[in-house]
C-alpha cells in the first residue's frame, strides 16, 4: 500500500462514490475502480461497500481512511506554509451562504473581510442547499432545527420569523390575531420544492403548527420583501427584511406574543472535522462568528435570522 493508493481511497470516501471521485480525480470511473480493487487486493479485506449510487467504508475502510485523512491534512499544511512564507495572508475560502440573509446581511461582512485579507480569494455560492459540504465549499451557513452530527456546528445566533404585512394592506384587510385565521389569508414567504410548509409557533408551554399554503413562494427574500411592501399579503419572512420599514411604519407586525419557525431556530456555521482548515478558511471562520455576535449584540438581543 503506497501513499497514493491511501489518498486515493480517502478521496473516494469524501466524495461517497465512484463517479464523484472519478471527475474530482480526473479520471475515468473504471480507473477509479481498478485502483481501488488494487489496494483491497494488497491489503486482504475489503474497504468499500459499494451500492448502486454510494459507497460505503467498512470498519477497516474507516480506520485507513483517518490515517489518509491526517497525512493529506499535514501535506496541505506543509503546501500552505510553503507557498506563505513571507507573505501576507493568502489562499481560498469556499463559502456557502442562504440566499436571504447572505445577501441582505452577510455581504457587508464579506466585502469587509475581503478589504481587510485582499490576498484570500473568496468563492461564495448564495443557496439554500443543505446537504454536506461539497469539496468547493469549506464554510456552509445554514439553519436547521440541529446541525448534522457528521459536521462541527458553531452556533451563529437565533432565527426569529415575523408575521408581518404593510399597512396599506392591514388598513383594507385587516390582521390576523388568531393562527387559524393564516389559512385564509394571503401569505408570502418561502418554501422548500416538494415539501409541504408548515409554521411552527410557540408561546409559553404551548406548541401549534398551522399548514401554509401561501400565494406568493420564493427563496429570493429581497423579492418577498417587495411582496411585502406592495400589499399582497401576509409576510412570515425573518426579522431582517422588514425591520427597517417596521421601524418607519410602513410595516406592521401580528401574533406577536408567538415564537414563530418555519425552517427551524438555530442559525449555524458549518465545516468538515477532518479537512485541513487553511489559516485563511480559519481566519474567516472566526471573522464570520465575530460579525455574528456583534450583530447580535447590536440587535440588543433581538435574534439575527436566515
Amino acid at each position: 500500500m503506497d501513499l497514493a493508493s491511501l489518498t486515493l481511497l480517502v478521496d473516494i470516501i469524501d466524495a461517497g462514490n465512484l463517479s464523484q471521485a472519478a471527475r474530482k480525480l480526473k479520471m475515468t470511473r473504471a480507473n477509479v475502480s481498478y485502483h481501488l480493487k488494487q489496494l483491497e487486493k494488497s491489503v486482504g479485506v475489503q474497504l468499500v461497500r459499494r451500492t448502486t449510487r454510494r459507497v460505503e467504508p467498512t470498519e477497516v475502510g474507516l480506520r485507513l481512511y483517518a490515517h489518509g485523512r491526517s497525512i493529506q491534512n499535514e501535506m496541505q499544511a506543509a503546501r500552505e506554509t510553503i507557498t506563505t512564507l513571507g507573505q501576507g495572508l493568502q489562499g481560498r475560502v469556499g463559502l456557502s451562504v442562504p440566499s436571504g440573509y447572505g445577501q441582505m446581511v452577510m455581504s457587508d461582512w464579506l466585502i469587509e473581510f475581503k478589504r481587510q485579507y485582499p490576498g484570500i480569494v473568496l468563492d461564495v455560492l448564495f443557496e439554500n442547499r443543505a446537504d454536506n459540504l461539497r469539496d468547493e465549499v469549506d464554510i456552509s451557513i445554514r439553519v436547521m432545527p440541529e446541525p448534522p452530527p457528521a459536521l462541527i456546528a458553531r452556533e451563529l445566533g437565533s432565527v426569529r420569523y415575523l408575521a408581518c404585512a404593510s399597512r396599506a394592506f392591514a388598513q383594507q384587510h385587516g390582521l390576523p390575531t388568531a393562527l387559524d385565521q393564516l389559512r385564509t389569508t394571503p401569505l408570502i414567504t418561502s418554501g422548500v420544492v416538494g415539501q409541504q410548509l408548515r409554521l411552527r409557533a410557540y408561546r409559553g408551554d404551548e406548541r401549534h403548527e398551522v399548514t401554509l399554503e401561501p400565494t406568493l413562494i420564493s427563496e429570493h427574500f429581497p423579492f418577498l420583501r417587495q411582496g411585502i411592501l406592495a400589499g399582497l399579503g401576509l409576510g412570515l419572512v425573518p426579522d431582517y427584511v422588514v425591520m427597517d420599514a417596521i421601524e418607519s411604519g410602513e410595516v406592521l407586525t401580528t401574533l406577536d406574543d408567538y415564537r414563530l419557525s418555519i425552517f427551524g431556530t438555530r442559525m449555524y456555521l458549518l465545516y468538515m472535522p477532518n479537512r485541513h482548515q487553511t489559516r485563511a478558511v480559519r481566519t474567516c471562520i472566526e471573522f464570520l462568528l465575530d460579525k455574528a455576535r456583534t450583530d447580535q449584540h447590536d440587535h440588543e438581543g433581538a435574534p439575527t435570522v436566515l
